[in-house]
C-alpha cells in the first residue's frame, strides 16, 4: 500500500498520456488545491465545461495537507460525486519552510497579512471551526466541518492508487507539482500546461497601456509557503504556464449574491455556499479555474514575461515572483502567461450558474458525456 504521501506524485508521474496528435476532445484534468467547505467551486467549473476530473489532490497551504483533503472528502460527498473523484492526499511538509523559519521570517520583515498554515497553532480557535495550523500535520479539527452550516466531517477515504491526467490546476502551494517534476523528467514537458492560482507582483506595467498595475495586501500564501518548489515549478518545461493572481481580486460575494445563489435553485450546494462563504474575500480559486475553462470569454488582458522567484530567505521579497523582459532576465528562467485583466461579470455568471446548477450525480456527468475516474 502506498504512503498517503506518496499517493499524488504516483497519481501525476504515472501517466497515461495521450499519444501527440491525438484526436480525442475531452480534456481531462486533475485539481490541486487547500481544499475548504467552498473551495469545491473551482471543481464544477471543469466538470460544467466537460472536462474529464481524474481526480482532485491536498495540499499544504491554507491548512496542511491532511485537513485540506478531507474537505474535499466532505464537499464531494455533499455533492453525491465520492464515486467517481478520487481524492489524493498530497505532501505534508513543504521542502524547506517550516513553521519556525516563517515565524522568524515575520520578526525580521514584519507580518504577512495571511500567514495560512504557519500561523501560530491555536487550538482554542480550532474548536470554534478554523483548520488547524502549526503543530502537527497530521492533526485534524473535526470542528472545521461539525461547526458549518450544511457540512459534515467525510464520511469516505482518500484513494490509494494512480491514475493518468493531462492538465493540472494548482490553486494551493505547488508541492505536490514541483516534486512530481523532480522524480519524472519526462512530467512536465507531457502534460498539457499548467494553471496556477498565485504570483502577486506589487507593480506589474501593462504593455499595451503602459497602466501600473497594483497588488492587494493578502501575501501570496501559495508561493510563500514553499518558495523553493514555486521556482522548481516556473523553471519546468510545461508546455505552458498561465499565473492568475492579481487579477483574481476582482469578483468578492456580498450577501445578495450568496442568497441569490439559494433563491434560484436551493440545492446541497448552494446552500453550503451561501452558509460558508466569507462576504470579505475574493473568489480567488475560481477566477483561476474561469481563466482556465473559458480563456477566450474571460480574460481581458494578458502579458507574456519571463519569472523567478526570490528563494533567498533573508530577503524581504522571500517567495515572490519577479518578472522579467527578455533582455534583462536571468539565465535558467522560462516566459509564462501572466493574466493581467479579467471579465468579472463573466466569472460571476460562471460562478452563479456552476452553483446554481451543478450536477446532482455521477450518473448525470456519465449521461452528459464527462467521463469519471473509477
Amino acid at each position: 500500500m502506498l504512503q498517503p504521501r506518496y499517493q499524488f506524485l504516483f497519481l501525476v508521474v504515472g501517466l497515461l498520456l495521450l499519444p501527440t496528435g491525438s484526436t480525442t476532445s475531452q480534456k481531462k484534468i486533475i485539481l490541486d488545491n487547500d481544499w475548504n467547505p467552498t473551495a469545491f467551486i473551482a471543481l464544477l467549473l471543469p466538470l460544467y465545461y466537460n472536462y474529464t476530473v481524474l481526480g482532485l489532490a491536498s495540499d499544504t497551504a491554507n491548512s496542511w495537507a491532511l485537513q485540506t483533503g478531507l474537505h474535499a472528502l466532505a464537499s464531494l460527498e455533499i455533492a453525491s460525486l465520492s464515486s467517481c473523484i478520487p481524492v489524493y492526499k498530497g505532501s505534508d511538509y513543504p521542502v524547506m519552510q517550516t513553521a519556525y523559519t516563517f515565524q522568524n521570517y515575520e520578526l525580521l520583515y514584519g507580518e504577512l497579512p495571511w500567514k495560512g498554515v504557519f500561523a501560530k497553532e491555536n487550538t482554542t480557535n480550532e474548536k470554534l471551526g478554523n483548520d488547524p495550523t502549526s503543530g502537527d500535520p497530521r492533526r485534524v479539527a473535526k470542528e472545521a466541518f461539525t461547526t458549518k452550516g450544511y457540512y459534515g466531517y467525510p464520511n469516505v477515504s482518500f484513494a490509494e492508487g494512480s491514475a493518468a491526467e493531462l492538465c493540472i490546476f494548482s490553486a494551493g502551494a505547488l508541492t505536490n507539482v514541483a516534486l512530481a517534476v523532480r522524480l519524472d523528467p519526462e512530467f512536465a514537458k507531457n502534460t498539457a500546461g499548467l494553471y496556477i492560482m498565485g504570483g502577486y507582483v506589487d507593480r506589474f506595467l501593462d504593455q499595451a497601456t503602459g497602466d501600473v498595475l497594483q497588488a492587494d495586501l493578502v501575501s501570496d500564501i501559495n508561493f510563500i509557503v514553499d518558495p523553493e518548489v514555486t521556482k522548481i515549478t516556473l523553471t519546468a518545461d510545461f508546455p505552458n504556464i498561465t499565473l492568475v493572481a492579481n487579477s483574481a481580486n476582482g469578483v468578492i460575494p456580498d450577501q445578495a449574491f450568496l442568497d441569490e445563489l439559494v433563491a434560484v435553485n436551493e440545492n446541497p450546494l448552494s446552500r453550503l455556499v451561501r452558509a460558508n462563504q466569507p462576504t470579505y474575500l475574493p473568489f480567488w480559486d475560481e477566477t483561476a479555474a474561469a481563466v482556465m475553462v473559458d480563456r477566450e470569454a474571460v480574460v481581458l488582458d494578458e502579458v507574456e514575461v519571463y519569472v523567478d522567484v526570490d528563494t533567498s530567505y533573508h530577503s524581504p521579497f522571500y517567495g515572490y515572483i519577479r518578472p522579467y523582459q527578455a533582455a534583462l532576465m536571468p539565465p535558467g528562467l522560462r516566459k509564462v502567461k501572466y493574466i493581467n485583466a479579467v471579465n468579472n461579470t463573466k466569472v460571476t455568471e460562471m460562478i452563479k450558474t456552476i452553483v446554481q446548477f451543478p450536477p446532482k450525480s455521477c450518473a448525470e456527468l456519465k449521461g452528459r458525456g464527462v467521463d469519471s475516474q473509477d
